[in-house]
């Protein structure tokens, strides 16, 4: 392939490959030659010209394929119209000697499309170039289309369009030649070629003026002719031509009307032609009028659903602005077209009709308009409506029977109706609850409209309305009980009419079900009263034969609706219920018997009427309360649906007494049992298997139906992939709603609500927009099919071999029509039993079983029928797949191939190669791999045949599948497939698209076959890679939107194994151009491409679709409609997501976008903050159709341009008259999502995000860099808008955007301002938002959320104006006097457990604002006072205290709420700890509920306590510990509900006189009793916030004195609590977690000690023995700690767990694993360190809470782990500080060593044994030692000093510690670091100062003499750093000490040692000026000292300075020297260089 990338054909290259490859090297060239062409040098292409033409003319004989001459001419006319156009004119002769040719040999054909695409080509790209040569070429096209066949007819349509195209108005004079010859082929047998023809004449209809003006009509009846019969390709493309004709009609362009002065038609005239067509069909006007007279035949459904398409493109073409104008005319236009007796002949008609006019409604006020004018359009629907009910209402009353047309008008009415009313719903559905103003404006009166339809006299009208009710209560939750308390009040005042009963029952039943869809529910009351109105219509059903009917259908229509309310409502009523189900039946056969001799027709209609209804309610309970259904409650519903099922037999005979009519109701019924029993598991009917399964044989095989009904569920049941076998079954198109329409099943597509009133209640389902169940008759079949494969499985072999058998029979029977439809449902319902057989996993039967259905299979293999095909084939591999038996599938495989090898019929051909396919999908690669081989070789010799495209298509589409179940089985067989793919795809015409789509398969499952390998660059993968591409660009380059999409799931394919290989700059810009494709799966492939693309290469991604919007915007041609502006690819996206309407697709696009968002939107900050700001602000107050705007600032001069384009459209070429729609509220929802997520991007990337001085730095040195902090306001604007926007959701996003910008940016200082935060100024903006969601109307969830924000707010001390922070404090102030009004008190829109969440969310707030008070108070109280702590600023104290919150302004806020707050928390508490209650004691839950829910709406409510309760636990207990358990008040009750709150069995009489102990105990039981629960066990869910709070209140409550009483008293609570949080430490990690941990644990064990210290006093006070201490405490006198009971025991197994997870070198057992390797200590991270020495701090308490013989018992692991930690944690750190672990540990051995056990005697012996191996233990870890050249001497020394001091001689005193002692000192003196070394002095001088002499005199004769050494050679080396003469000064201090120690006698010696070395640090006067600082220090400090001892001790200084006179001398010099400079400093004040006391403080001090 490489050869092939010259700009010459290399033709020795093409010479030497085979025949076969030369057409893919040729087509490789010329792709190579189109990219290079246009960006090659002007001048080499001129050079090579001459050679290049000959070249390209001479491929032009060689028989080119299609692909390859469409490129062929690109390339010609590319070439001429870049280099010289001398030979242009040749080469056009050439071609068009070709075209004129005699030859019409088919070998001859493709080289004159050849010539026909070039001479096309020339025209569009040079067009006038060309001059006047235009005539003769375009009669010589024409002539040349007279004579040609089908594919010709195209090519040469298609070329003319060019022409016409590239000449524009200058070819006038041939237009009218071409219009003739043209319009002719409109009605072409062929479709292509139609579909070439209306593209042509749509060309030709720009300058050709006579098409929309004196040929209008013409054109019209030729577009009518066009649909008849028509696929759907030339639907889009005729209604294209029709539509847009018309339109021009109606607005011609400016150019054309400017030439030739024309007649507009006006809207009338146009509208009139359209409905002609809709009407009339294709009969045109002049046929005789007989037919007319006679009512002749209706329109052909393809006509109407062509003209359907055709009126959405007038539409569109004439734009939004235009349908605003003109929506009323438009309304009763396609309101009257349904309305017309013509258009409504028969039922089903009439359903065709006003789907199609639904369609057009939709389709255009969907999509076209604006909220805005899509209100102003629900209006004129409204009127509408009142008019036509004002007319129905005039005939209604009109007794005097005068106006008979009447009638006629009524019946119409009803579909006018329920299309109005259709789209009325989907419009306020649509919008949401931004359609409040059209419900709100009384003078509109929606509602009133609407219900009044309830009372029309046709059921479908009275059913739409109440649909349309529940589309209201939906979209605006709000109305949901009010319209349903006015229907029960309605139902219950007009009982008397049939009309109201069933049509408020109907609005009734819509609005229950609408319930599901709105979270915050209906008040449970509301079940009451459905269950009430039921009850009675049933039981008055009788009284008033008028009314037995309705009464009977609306009381079960409500009882069914009930049930989707969910088994919490239903649960109440379910006992009524089963009683009600119970007496609609006979209870015996005897009463059945009995009741077929009674009754007349009229009764009978009732009775079967009341069962269906009876059963269908059953249906509901079962699908929508499945939980309730026990076994007995199964039992008990059998009865009835026994008995429905014995009464079914004796219909026929009741039937045939009584008259057909009854024939409906008894289908009825049957559909209802059919329907229960498909729920019902088959084992619970098995005793009637036979009778039900000769119902469900009779009812497909149509034994009693002359009808021949198909069923509608074998598309279904077939496999999605093979829709493109069965061609008229469409895939999903945007015209889905109407195509449904002609698809070949009874019925299909006519759904309505009328054919199965229960559907109102039911869930739409998945993709539509409102529920259409098909027609009675397909509905029994269909349930009939469905309950046959659940019943099937469960059948024994002999009946299933019974009805195969059965089936064959029928089959053979019937003839004709009837055949088909027979064979159709039987073999629906085979696949359905198989399916049902596979999911059971279960098998077919014996070898008979399996004959008969392989015969049935077999003989349908050769149905002419494709649909039958299909299913055959489909169950076919179903067949192999449930058998699952190698001989089997050999055998069925061996037929097939026998079959393929000698027929030559394409209907075996085609049905026997896909039984292929379908034998490899169902057994995959592995079970039917030995016939791979075969079955690769026959499919690929049947796909290259070329006389059958059909034969074609189902051989490559049984190869595709075949390559898709082999995976890598197949790879052996891709290069052969390969090849063969690449050959058809360049000779198979286009016209035959499903050939191009099933190679499209084929190539996708081919690239996945060879996946990853794809990579590669072995020769052979590269040329598999190239094939790959190749075909890829053919099918690129197809006109067929589907092929289309096939290519680009190939490339993502090939992206995804290959991304390299893959070139996005030529890939993205067609994807770009194919998402305003006018084809639903064009645009779906492309968007999941670009999902796929943005994942790896967002950026990439953006910025070629950029440029592509630049290319389009430089060149001139607009051949790319784009619409990309500044706000790239993202914005195109934004603008799909409010036009889109398929759900898949919608969530590829926030897929996509959200992609981008994470790769793009850190970098590209302004960018993305715009794009959310722009679809933000776009507002619904300007007019209708209005573009966004846009931000005033910078770009007002660009918006002329920009606002046009800001979104593209894919509508007609003149923009400027349509900008496009502002973003709906659900695109607006996700721009706020977008939002949080960029905000919560950048806190993940940068914290300088987050911080304003940096980002202002930032900014200055890099003024492209971008930060978020910097568009705080922009932020805070767009969560304002949002948060006061009218569409709840939007409000929602916009608060939830809200607090997470408080949250990030709360503490971000504003550097201009020191001491303000950056969010204060935009206070007002934050209160402004949060008001309105606390007024009354506003739904409860989003007040709950608002809750949250102002607590956010208000904890988030931002706030520092009290005016400012009282003004959303009153919000929620008022929010509180609401939840304390209590239960009953408002009026009630929403459900019980909406008002929970409310009250509850508010309590919260209160909860989180409250703890946030109380701990600025607290740091307040532990601060000292205030002036100390602005000591720095000073000056500007006066002016900051005015405004300034005093510390506890918070708490005086929350104070006089408190007493009330704290009796809803502790009410709150009880409520949530009861219902966290386990199931099993459910019985012990109050009746009647709790403070804040009801029993019933019990499971929702826990959801919101789960929510809510552990902020307020925390503010309970703060509030307790501060008041003291809440001493001061006088009853805990809530006042407003006294009895009501639970947890008081004695009733409210009692409380007054519980004591205060007992409260306490109640109090504590419920606070411990809530957090361990929940601590036992947090949910993985729960935000860690949860236990955060959980734990600090535990923390708190601890603090109090009571609490501490009652956990320590009760010692196995203690002991349960601190398993629990062991429990905890193991689940979660988070670090503040584990410290809050070890505060409890703390709390826990401090409480315990308290106790036993008063009880030791007690002790003492009552005179106990001395032998009581032995006693106390755990361990008594044995010492042995119990597990489970013992709290010392759990709270050493939870601190030894901490201590081991972050230390783990403690735990000895590691050290003796084989695999051990010492690791030097790692530093701990700071809150690690923090957390062991919590530990260790506690460990070292634990001893003193057990008894000497317990403690003994615990010492060794205690000491063991301190000393442990010391040994991990003393390592060097650069400040020299001293780490947290090893002060905690220091503390811990000094309070270990001085407790009081050292002095029992019972352990006395033990007690030094530890002792001594503790200082042992320490000695060892401090022995130098390379491996651990970090440790830190210091810390390890004051250890050893620390044991010297508080352990007594007799302990440490042995000789060998005594030794080990003095080494480390020794060391340390030694030390080369002077820090040690001055520590070490330090160290040891409190050691020589002990009291006990015996301890310290050893070390003073071992150490003194080695000190002394060291200080006098300081003399030689003098101090360089200010650290070496510290440690001079501290080794100084000891010698100072020692003399001042010694005895008298011996103080001269002493002396002696000291003064001569200090008189050796003086220097003398002349070096003192040039020495350095620190040595001046030494000088002075020995100064200083001498001049200190001198008077100290006279005598002996005298003795020894007069021993040695050179130190007199230099004593005295010094000492002058020093007065001389005190004198010379005197004027500036000496400052003393070294201070005396010592510098070095230990933090903390241990001695």
């Amino acid at each position: 392939m490489e050869l092939a990338h010259s700009l010459l054909l290399n033709e020795d290259a093409l010479a030497q490959i085979t025949e076969a490859k030369r057409p893919v090297f040729i087509f490789e060239w010329l792709r190579f030659l189109d990219k290079v062409l246009v960006a090659a040098n002007k001048v080499d292409v001129k050079e090579k010209q001459k050679k290049l033409v000959e070249q390209l003319t001479g491929l032009i004989s060689s028989a080119p394929g299609p692909p390859t001459r469409k490129l062929l001419a690109k390339n010609l006319a590319t070439l001429y119209s870049i280099g010289d156009t001398f030979t242009v004119f040749q080469t056009l002769d050439k071609c068009n000697d070709i075209i004129k040719s005699k030859d019409d040999t088919p070998a001859y054909l493709p080289t004159k499309l050849a010539a026909v695409a070039c001479v096309g080509a020339f025209y569009e790209k040079m067009g006038r170039m060309l001059g006047s040569s235009f005539p003769d070429t375009i009669n010589n096209l024409l002539k040349a289309l007279k004579s040609a066949e089908s594919q010709g007819r195209g090519e040469i349509l298609l070329s003319l369009q060019k022409v016409l195209h590239g000449l524009g108005g200058a070819a006038a004079s041939c237009h009218r030649d071409i219009y003739k010859n043209a319009r002719s082929l409109l009605t072409d047998r062929s479709m292509a070629v139609r579909c070439a023809v209306a593209k042509c004449l749509l060309e030709l209809q720009n300058e050709a003026v006579f098409m929309w003006t004196t040929e209008l009509e013409n054109v019209a009846t030729l577009c009518f002719k066009a649909l008849e019969g028509s696929n759907y390709g030339v639907r889009v493309s005729v209604s294209k031509l029709l539509g847009t004709v018309m339109a021009t009609a109606l607005m011609p362009k400016q150019a054309a009307v400017m030439r030739q002065n024309v007649k507009r038609a006006t809207l009338e005239e146009v509208l009139e032609l359209m409905a002609t067509g809709f009407l009339r069909g294709g009969s045109g006007f002049l046929k005789s009028g007989g037919e007319m007279l006679k009512g002749g035949g209706s329109v052909s459904r393809e006509v109407r659903v062509g003209i359907t398409q055709a009126y959405v493109v007038f539409v569109t073409t004439l734009g939004g602005q235009w349908l605003e104008r003109n929506f009323a005319t438009f309304l009763s236009h396609v309101l009257d077209l349904v309305s017309h007796p013509r258009a409504t002949q028969t039922h089903v008609e009439a359903v065709y009709s006003r789907r199609c006019v639904s369609f057009m409604l939709r389709a255009t006020l969907g999509g076209l308009l604006g909220e805005k004018a899509q209100i102003a359009a629900g209006k004129e629907i409204c009127q509408a409506i009142s008019k036509q009910m004002r007319a129905v209402e005039a005939v209604v009353n009109d007794t005097s029977g005068e106006n008979k047309a009447g009638a006629a008008d009524v019946s119409a009415s009803q579909h006018v109706m329920v299309c109005a009313l259709k789209e009325l719903g989907s419009l306020v559905q649509s919008l949401s609850a931004t359609s409040s103003p059209l419900i709100q404006e009384p003078s509109i009166g929606l509602l009133e409209t609407v219900t009044s339809v309830l009372l029309h006299p046709s059921m479908a009208a009275r059913l739409a309305a109440a649909w349309c009710l529940r589309c209201v209560a939906v979209a605006l939750p709000y109305q949901l009980t009010p319209l349903l308390d006015r229907c029960a009040e309605r139902i219950n005042n007009l009982k008397s009419s049939p009309e109201a009963v069933s049509g408020y029952s109907f609005a009734m039943a819509a609005l229950l079900g609408g319930v599901h869809q709105c979270p915050l529910g209906i008040p449970h009351s509301k079940g009451k009263l459905v269950v009430s109105i039921a009850e009675d219509l049933l039981r008055t059903a009788a009284q008033n034969s008028r009314l037995s009917l309705q009464r009977t259908q609306a009381g079960w229509l409500l009882l069914g609706a009930l049930m989707t309310l969910g088994p919490s409502l239903v649960r109440y009523h379910l006992p009524k219920m089963l009683l009600l189900w119970r007496n609609v039946f006979p209870r015996s056969q005897k009463e059945l018997e009995a009741e077929k001799a009674r009754g007349d027709a009229f009764t009978w209609q009732v009775t079967l009427e009341g069962r269906a209804g009876a059963l269908c309610a059953m249906r509901s309970f079962v699908a929508h309360c499945p939980e309730l259904l026990t076994e007995d409650v199964i039992r008990r519903l059998m009865t009835p649906i026994e008995c429905a099922m014995t009464m079914m037999s004796h219909v026929p005979a009741i039937i045939k007494v009584h008259g057909a009519h009854l024939k409906a109701s008894a289908a009825m019924v049957r559909l209802r049992l059919y329907d229960i029993l498909a729920l019902l598991p088959p084992k619970t009917y098995e005793g009637s298997f036979n009778a039900l399964l000769r119902e469900l044989v009779a009812e497909f095989t149509l034994t009693d139906n002359s009808a021949n009904t198909t069923t509608s569920l074998l598309r279904s049941l077939c496999h999605y992939d093979d829709s493109v076998l069965m061609g008229s079954w469409l895939q999903e198109t945007d015209h889905k709603s109407i195509e449904d329409q002609l698809q070949p099943n009874s019925a299909s597509g006519s759904g309505a609500l009328e054919h199965d009133p229960s559907s109102i209640y039911l869930r739409v389902p998945v993709g539509e927009a409102i529920p259409g169940p098909l027609p009675l008759g397909v509905s029994v079949i269909d349930a009939s099919v469905a309950l046959f494969g659940v019943v099937f499985p469960h059948v024994s072999f002999k009946h299933r071999l019974q009805m195969l058998d059965h089936f064959a029979e029928c089959i053979k029977q019937a003839k004709g029509v009837r055949q088909q439809a027979v064979q159709l449902n039987i073999f629906t319902a085979v696949l359905s039993a198989l399916k049902g057989l596979a999911e059971n996993k279960s098998t077919l039967g014996p070898e008979e079983v399996r004959k008969s259905a392989l015969a049935l299979v077999m003989g349908a293999l050769d149905n002419p029928n494709p649909i039958l095909r299909c299913a055959a084939g489909e169950a076919l591999g179903r067949m192999a797949q449930v058998v699952g038996e190698a001989t089997f599938i050999a055998r069925m495989a061996q037929y097939s191939f026998d079959k393929l090898k000698s027929a030559r019929d394409v209907v075996s051909r085609t049905g026997h190669s896909l039984a292929l396919g379908c034998l490899h999908r169902y057994v995959g690669g592995i079970g039917s791999g030995q016939h791979l081989k075969t079955s690769v070789s026959i499919l690929l010799a049947l796909a290259q045949d070329g006389s059958s495209h059909e034969v074609q298509t189902w051989a490559l589409h049984s190869l595709a599948l075949i390559v898709d179940s082999s995976g890598p089985m197949y790879r052996g067989y891709v290069e052969p497939t390969l090849s063969l793919v690449l050959t058809l795809l360049l000779t198979v015409p286009p016209s035959h698209t499903e050939v191009h789509q099933c190679l499209g398969r084929c190539l996708g499952a081919l690239i996945t076959t060879v996946g990853p390998e794809l990579q590669g660059n072995g020769a052979t993968i590269s040329t598999i890679r190239s094939s790959c591409l190749v075909g890829c660009a053919i099918m690129q380059d197809h006109s067929d939107s589907l092929v289309q999409a096939a290519a680009i799931s190939c490339l993502q394919q090939l992206h995804m194994f290959a991304p390299r290989h893959v070139n996005l700059s030529s890939l993205v810009p067609c994807l770009c151009v194919h998402l305003c494709s006018s084809h639903l799966l064009l645009r779906r492939a492309a968007v999941a491409c670009l999902r796929q693309l943005a994942q790896r290469e967002a950026a990439e991604v953006c910025e070629y679709a950029m440029s592509l919007a630049r290319r389009a915007g430089d060149s001139k041609d607009n051949t790319i409609k784009l619409n990309i502006t500044e706000t790239g690819l993202e914005g195109v996206l934004f603008g799909m997501l409010d036009r889109e309407t398929d759900r898949k697709l919608c969530s590829d696009i926030h897929d996509t976008l959200g992609h981008m968002l994470s790769s793009l939107a850190v970098e590209k900050l302004s960018h993305w903050l715009k794009l959310c700001k722009d679809v933000l602000a776009a507002t619904t107050e300007v007019g209708g159709a209005v573009a966004f705007e846009v931000g005033k600032d910078e770009d007002s001069e660009k918006k002329d341009e920009m606002d046009d384009d800001i979104m593209f459209t894919a509508l007609g070429e003149d923009d400027k008259s349509k900008p496009s729609v502002a973003p709906r509220w659900v695109t607006r929802v996700f721009a706020a999502d977008c939002l949080c997520r960029i905000i919560l991007l950048c806190e993940n990337v940068d914290k300088a995000h987050f911080d304003l001085a940096t980002a202002r730095s930032t900014q200055a040195k890099n003024p492209k860099g971008d930060l978020l902090v910097l568009h705080l306001s922009d932020l805070i604007r767009m969560a304002f808008m949002a948060a006061t926007d009218h569409s709840n959701q939007l409000r929602m996003a916009g608060l939830q955007a809200l607090e997470d910008i408080i949250k990030k940016f709360a503490s971000v200082p504003e550097p201009e301002f020191p001491g303000h935060v950056i969010l204060e100024q935009y206070q007002a903006n934050v209160g402004a938002a949060l008001r309105p969601a606390f007024s009354p109307d506003t739904p409860s969830d989003i007040t709950a959320k608002a809750c949250q924000v102002c607590s956010t707010w208000i904890g988030s001390g931002v706030v520092s104006d009290l005016n400012d922070l009282r003004r959303v404090h009153n919000l929620l102030v008022s929010s509180l006097d609401k939840v304390q009004a209590g239960k009953g008190s408002s009026s009630q829109l929403y459900s019980e457990s909406a008002t929970t969440m409310e009250k509850l969310a508010v309590l919260k707030a209160w909860a989180e604002v409250y703890v946030v008070a109380m701990k600025i108070k607290k740091e307040a109280e532990s601060k000292p006072a205030r002036p100390v702590r602005r000591g720095e600023d000073d000056e500007d104290e006066d002016d900051l205290g005015a405004n300034v919150l005093p510390p506890d302004s918070l708490i005086t806020l929350v104070q006089p709420e408190l007493p009330s707050l704290s009796r809803l928390w502790l009410a709150m508490l009880r409520d949530y700890a009861l219902l966290t209650l386990p199931a099993e004691f459910s019985s012990q839950l109050p009746p009647d509920g709790g403070a804040f829910y009801t029993p019933e709406t019990i499971d929702t409510a826990r959801l919101h306590y789960r929510s809510s309760w552990a902020p307020v636990l925390h503010a309970v207990a703060l509030w307790l510990s501060s008041t003291g358990f809440g001493a001061g008040e006088e009853s805990e009750e809530p006042p407003s509900a006294p009895s009501r709150v639970p947890g008081l069995p004695q009733g409210s009489s009692s409380t007054t006189t519980k004591t205060f102990e007992e409260l306490v105990k109640d109090r504590m039981h419920l606070m411990l009793g809530v957090s361990i629960e929940f601590l036992c066990f947090p949910r993985p869910e729960e935000p860690i916030e949860h236990v955060m709070s959980c734990l600090q209140a535990l923390c708190t409550l601890l603090d109090s004195p009571y609490a501490k009483t009652h956990i320590a008293e009760d010692q196995l609570l203690a002991v349960e609590l601190l398993n629990v949080l062991h429990r905890l430490l193991l689940t979660r990690d988070p670090p503040a977690i584990q410290l809050q941990v070890t505060a409890v644990v703390q709390e826990t064990i401090r409480a315990a000690l308290d106790l036993r210290q008063q009880r030791t006093s007690q002790g003492k006070e009552e005179g106990g023995e001395k032998d009581s201490q032995a006693t106390l405490g755990e361990g008594g006198t044995t010492g042995e700690l119990l597990p489970g009971k013992s709290l010392v025991f759990a709270a050493m197994e939870l601190l030894v767990f901490i201590l081991v997870r972050h230390l783990p070198h403690l735990n000895s057992r590691i050290k003796e694993s084989p695999s051990h390797v010492p690791l030097k200590p790692q530093r701990l991270s700071e809150e690690s360190a923090r957390l062991v020495a919590n530990t260790v701090s506690i460990l070292a308490e634990l001893p003193s809470l057990c008894s000497p013989a317990g403690s003994m018992t615990i010492l060794p692991t205690v000491l063991f782990l301190i000393t442990g930690v010391l040994r991990e944690t003393a390592v060097k750190t650069a400040d020299n500080s001293v780490p947290v672990p090893v002060s905690a540990a220091l503390q811990g051995i000094k309070t270990i060593i001085t407790s009081p056990l050292a002095r029992v005697e019972s352990t006395q012996t033990q007690w030094t044994g530890l002792v001594r191996s503790s200082l042992a233990s320490v000695l060892e870890y401090s022995q130098p030692d390379e491996s651990r050249p970090d440790i830190d001497e210091v810390s390890m020394l004051t250890a050893i000093t620390l044991f010297l001091l508080s352990g007594s001689n007799e302990v440490v005193g042995v000789t060998v510690l005594q030794k080990g002692c003095m080494d480390r000192f020794r060391n340390g003196l030694n030390s080369s670091d002077p820090w040690v070394q001055a520590r070490c002095y330090q160290l040891l001088l409190s050691v020589f100062q002990h009291s006990s002499r015996a301890l310290s005199t050893p070390y003073i004769h071992a150490l003194a003499p080695l000190m002394v050494e060291k200080l006098k050679a300081v003399e030689r080396s003098r101090p360089g750093t200010a650290a070496e003469l510290q440690a001079v000064q501290e080794g100084i201090r000891v010698l100072e000490n020692l003399v001042g120690m010694g005895e008298e006698q011996n103080r001269v010696q002493l002396l002696a040692l000291l003064v001569p070395t200090l008189i050796s640090y003086l220097l003398d006067e002349n070096a003192i000026s040039s020495a350095p600082q620190v040595s001046k220090g030494l000088h002075e400090f020995a100064l200083q000292n001498l001049m200190r001892i001198g008077p100290l001790y006279p005598a002996a200084f005298k003795t020894v300075i007069g021993a040695a006179p050179e130190l007199k001398t230099c004593l005295e010099s010094a000492i002058r020297a020093n007065q001389a400079s005190k004198a010379r400093a005197a004027s500036r004040q000496a400052q003393p260089t070294v201070q005396a006391a010592p510098t070095i403080k230990l933090k903390t001090s241990f001695f």
